[in-house]
């Protein structure tokens, strides 16, 4: 992890102690509709229902917001304006930042953890769209969104103790995913970045969102990549950029297609990932859902201006 800037204490990680963290603008970015997503904690359901088309679609015309973080994920803060942290998020690679993709938080989404907690030999990521964590009495605490990732503790039947934000607590087995945290999730073939994206068609596009409570079109992207073992950029020009380049010719399922204004000449605007058979697998934008659509005949036949592949086949890994 780059170098902390704000916070030189070694034994310190700051991390997202909210559901979903939404990264903003500036401090003056978020409006008192988006209240239940700068609270402590967060409303995520509330939010997105009371969002209104137009409002939804100003966090983006207006440039409000940038990403979003997920409970547990790791920041670096770069310094402090009254409530707000100006942090970078070293797990969403970014050219805007070489240390992770920039943004701000409101400073009580944030807490210190200590590194000795943090750092155990096994990880639990949440598989199923939503999980709640759960008291030692069983209690729901915190409902989080799918590819949440925390510090296993101990394993205690059909639960996992996590160290999180807000101390021991607990995640039903049948939510999560256990991997060695040094070595990562098991990097997968294209077909499973597909099947891991098909069990949220229909879910309402949301601009910045990298959470099951609404992806944009390169969260989506970047978290079925994660959920399957590979690290990708956060948006959408630089993923074409990193990734291997494919021919349309040579497209396999998982890889991913990308689309630019002027008939693919202009401003790169879009991605979304081959599904096989001419298909497209995508959030699409503001008041539609993640939907399954035939590239033949539509605006992004087009748009296409190229493609790129991050996922390998087994003999390659």
């Amino acid at each position: 992890m780059p170098e902390q800037t704000f916070d030189q204490e070694p034994d310190v990680l700051w991390v997202a102690a909210v559901q979903v963290a939404t990264v903003w603008t500036s401090p003056e970015s978020a409006r008192a509709i988006d209240a239940p997503g700068i609270s402590t904690p967060t409303d995520m359901d509330r939010w997105t229902a009371e969002l209104t088309f137009e409002k939804r679609v100003a966090l983006c015309d207006e440039n409000r917001v940038q990403t979003q973080l997920l409970y547990g994920e790791a920041v670096i803060i770069m310094e402090i304006k009254d409530d707000w942290a100006h942090i970078v998020i070293p797990t969403q690679p970014s050219k805007k930042d070489k240390r992770g993709y920039p943004g701000w938080v409101p400073l009580n989404q944030l807490k210190k953890v200590h590194k000795t907690e943090w750092d155990q030999e096994r990880t639990a990521a949440v598989t199923s769209k939503f999980a709640w964590l759960q008291s030692a009495d069983g209690e729901p605490v915190i409902k989080l969104s799918f590819n949440t990732m925390l510090p296993i503790l101990n394993d205690e039947g059909n639960r996992l103790k996590a160290a999180t934000p807000n101390g021991p607590l607990f995640l039903a087995k049948e939510h999560a995913a256990i991997y060695q945290t040094g070595s990562g999730i098991r990097q997968q073939p294209g077909q499973k970045l597909v099947s891991a994206g098909e069990h949220y068609r229909k879910l309402d596009y949301f601009w910045g969102g990298m959470s099951a409570f609404g992806y944009d079109c390169s969260g989506f992207t970047y978290a079925m990549h994660k959920a399957n073992g590979y690290q990708i950029p956060r948006d959408a020009d630089d993923q074409l950029a990193g990734g291997e380049k494919v021919s349309y010719h040579n497209l396999m399922p998982g890889d991913l297609l990308f689309f630019a204004y002027e008939e693919g000449k202009g401003n790169l605007h879009h991605v979304g990932f081959y599904y096989g058979d001419g298909k497209m697998l995508h959030s699409p934008q503001t008041g539609k859902g993640i939907e399954l659509i035939d590239l033949n005949g539509t605006i992004y036949e087009k748009e296409l201006c190229g493609a790129a592949r991050y996922w390998q086949q087994a003999g390659e890994k």
